[in-house]
């Protein structure tokens, strides 16, 4: 299966900070991948060069055969790159439906002029977001709380509304930051059946997690990162078991298994 993503020997430095070095990894379509590491150890350096916050500083990234690593970053929509936030970034004075309906705009074209004028062509669209959106939300299972405003949901509710806001544009990549952290476990393990049944439809997900439980659980490969370098890739009983990783979470080299 082809890679739908290609990170090539990416550095990143933050003045005399090295925070990534010569990284290289790539996702294949529709697996599930897992970046895991120790605190410090540069994922969400690698997130945001991925998602194109900020650009390496040395190094390429790849995506669908083209260079992504030099475009602005509002171009990674469009591409099929969306993402969440670990500080979760909705519109808490919009309802949840309206959330999920600008994640939609990059599928619309009607102009203010059109939108003005009361156009059939801003009409159309209009009734086409809300229905995607809709399917969105009951896809999500928040159709039934589509009218409350996200202000008064729940962190769950809440972390849920923003996968279903990226999962809007239609990506070919979703990219989940922390998308557990705050969850108690029962969430935490629908969580993982909704990123799962996310997966079925086709999608590919690259998941920055602390939550070990869930990586191991729902990965289908786990690229792991530690000072700044990739010391490990493979699936999570691999990854388990590599006494490199070992030694980084725990600082020693031990025959057994450990839940990592």
């Amino acid at each position: 299966m082809a890679n739908l993503l290609d990170v090539k020997n990416v550095t990143k430095r933050f003045g005399g900070v090295v925070a990534n070095k010569d990284v290289t990894f790539s996702i294949e379509a529709g697996h599930i991948n897992g970046l895991i590491g120790p605190n410090g150890a540069g994922k969400s350096t690698m997130f945001n060069m991925i998602s194109n916050v900020f650009p390496p500083s040395a190094g390429e990234i790849w995506f669908e055969g083209k260079r992504i690593d030099i475009l602005p970053a509002f171009k990674m929509a469009s591409l099929g790159i969306s993402r969440t936030f670990q500080n979760i970034q909705v519109f808490k004075n919009m309802t949840v439906l309206e959330n999920v309906m600008i994640g939609l705009h990059t599928r619309t074209s009607a102009g203010m002029l059109s939108a003005a004028l009361k156009l059939p062509k801003t009409k159309k669209e209009e009734n086409f977001t809300y229905d995607k959106a809709m399917e969105h939300l009951l896809f999500a299972g928040l159709h039934e709380i589509a009218d409350t405003f996200a202000d008064s949901l729940p962190l769950g509710k809440l972390r849920i509304l923003e996968l279903a806001r990226a999962l809007a544009t239609e990506p070919k990549l979703l990219l989940l930051d922390e998308i557990a952290a705050g969850l108690n476990h029962q969430e935490t393990v629908e969580m993982g059946k909704l990123i799962q049944s996310i997966r079925d439809r086709n999608i590919t997900i690259l998941v920055v997690e602390h939550d070990m439980d869930l990586v191991m659980s729902i990965c289908d490969k786990v690229i792991v990162l530690d000072q700044g370098e990739m010391i490990a890739e493979g699936t999570p009983k691999e990854v388990q078991n590599n006494e490199r990783v070992i030694e980084a979470y725990l600082g020693t080299s031990d025959d057994e298994e450990v839940s990592v």
